[in-house]
């Protein structure tokens, strides 16, 4: 299994007091740079079975923009695993449900990817997870190695999107 992890493009500051962090939109700056990274992974001749994202605006918006590029409109799925205060167990869980030879968008929040990789990667919990730092519209790849008893990856790169913007 691939995962491909990739942090929201920048959205706009937080909303006035009594609004939701929910509701948060993708600036048009962000809007132009997950459309131009987007369009670098296609020319890298990256594909993705499907997109899972967080159901939170800004995530949403960055798996459609990429759906768009990618023309898999279609295969774009929102999961609740996937909010800032979602359950990575549960994730986990779930993606053990796919097909072993899936390769998938994951897009999401920090520090949740993060703490994610980290924990995939160098088997930590978030406490004291070794800092991975995945900037806004940045990508990381992770290859599963074990599914069971616990998920258990390798991380193959890295991008930066300022990298990803000049492929």
């Amino acid at each position: 299994m691939e995962l491909y992890l990739f942090r929201h493009g920048e959205a706009g500051k937080k909303l006035q007091s009594g609004s939701k962090d929910f509701d948060r939109p993708l600036t048009s700056t962000g809007q132009k740079e997950v459309e131009s990274i987007s369009l670098s992974l296609k020319k890298l001749k990256i594909n993705f079975d499907r997109i899972l994202t967080s159901p939170l605006k800004r995530a949403h918006q960055t798996a459609i923009i990429v759906s768009n590029v990618f023309v898999m409109e279609d295969r774009v799925e929102d999961w609740d695993e996937l909010k800032p205060e979602g359950s990575r167990l549960e994730l986990y869980k779930k993606l053990t449900q796919l097909k072993s030879d899936s390769s998938l968008l994951i897009i999401g929040h920090q520090p949740y990817l993060t703490e994610m990789i980290g924990n995939l990667i160098f088997d930590y919990d978030s406490d004291n997870c070794p800092r991975v730092i995945l900037k806004k519209s940045g990508l990381a790849k992770i290859v599963v190695t074990s599914l069971m008893p616990t998920m258990k990856g390798e991380l193959r790169w890295l991008f930066s999107p300022k990298l990803l913007r000049k492929i």
